[in-house]
């Protein structure tokens, strides 16, 4: 017969399953990528950071220097089929045409009130840039953001039937909360109206109001019956916030040159040049959607199919290449795509 152990072998046995336990918590805590496979897109992140914030490195970069900018409609949420704003907006006209009766019979609202998908599909840019200057002006910006809030809480994705907040993307909520734990400063610099995305900007992604900076409108002071002051939303565009526009934004609204820049598309390709031309470490990344099963997957870069959303071309990917930009593979890079995928 077997001795039986004693009670302090037990006692160690038991302790030494614990450590291995804690060591392997601990592990995955510091983990500061957790929603990332492990690739050249996840180790470039990781070593940027370490470069920007150890005083010992050569490429160190001063706490109040530490700015990153992300565009936001495919680089931090989904932006299929259709952009969210726009959504917003065609699902506004008709209590804008309950106001002004005349509207009802006039395109481009005739054919959204329709509700006909294709005829909307072709409705050409002119026709939603009046779409989207009859939804987003004449109102109070109290107004404004009242009606926003509304629609995003009672709003669902026609995919994944969920509110379009919950469709940030996970592995670039971890880059969001990584950089500001090391001390950047992270902003959003948007195509997208500004005034609607700063209303849930701080909510959804921990950005508050004042570091999104968009395309802008104009406002108007003025008084209420009761001589209460308040500003409405005028039809004048103060701020293109693409393009060429997005480091004309950064320069009026921030500043300061970003040293990390994400995009996912053509209208991103001036912020990320600005952000590489200066001097010391840059990180400068595209999200490329080649993932049809979990997401999209559009380019036409790499094959993929081409789209008028969003549109990531070949000439991007090839300079994004030279210039030695990291390209973000949504099928390969990132191990979950949403906070609720399993």
């Amino acid at each position: 017969m077997k001795p039986i152990p004693s009670f302090s072998v037990f006692t160690r046995i038991f302790t030494l399953g614990a450590l291995l336990a804690l060591g392997a918590q601990a592990f995955a805590q510091t983990d500061p990528l957790p929603a990332w496979n492990d690739g050249p897109a996840k180790q470039a992140i990781v070593a940027f950071v370490k470069d920007t914030t150890d005083q010992a490195s050569p490429k160190f970069v001063p706490p109040a220097e530490r700015i990153a900018t992300f565009d936001q409609d495919g680089t931090l949420w989904v932006e299929h089929p259709m952009y969210t704003q726009v959504m917003y907006c065609l699902e506004r006209v008709p209590a804008v045409v309950a106001k002004k009766p005349e509207l009802k019979h006039v395109e481009p609202f005739k054919t959204v009130l329709s509700g006909n998908r294709e005829a909307m599909a072709k409705l050409t840019m002119k026709d939603l840039e009046e779409i989207l200057a009859a939804t987003l002006t004449g109102i109070s910006v109290e107004e404004f953001n009242a009606e926003v809030t509304k629609w995003l809480a009672e709003a669902k994705d026609p995919r994944w039937k969920r509110p379009y907040t919950e469709l940030t993307y996970l592995p670039m909520q971890d880059v969001l909360k990584y950089l500001r734990a090391n001390g950047y400063q992270t902003y959003i610099v948007t195509g997208g109206g500004q005034d609607f995305v700063r209303v849930y900007s701080e909510t959804t992604y921990g950005i508050p109001p004042e570091q999104v900076v968009g395309s802008a409108g104009g406002t108007k002071y003025g008084y209420d019956k009761a001589g209460k002051p308040f500003l409405t939303k005028e039809p004048k565009l103060l701020l293109n916030d693409d393009n060429a526009g997005k480091p004309e934004g950064i320069h009026l609204m921030i500043g300061r040159r970003p040293y990390a820049a994400f995009g996912n598309s053509t209208g991103d390709r001036q912020m990320l040049e600005y952000t590489q031309a200066g001097a010391g470490a840059r990180l400068a990344m595209l999200v490329l959607h080649d993932d049809a099963t979990r997401e999209y997957a559009y380019g036409p870069a790499a094959g993929l199919p081409d789209t008028k959303v969003g549109a990531f071309t070949q000439a991007l990917y090839d300079e994004a290449k030279k210039d030695g930009w990291i390209v973000i593979s949504m099928k390969n890079d990132w191990k979950r795509i949403f906070a609720f995928d399993p």
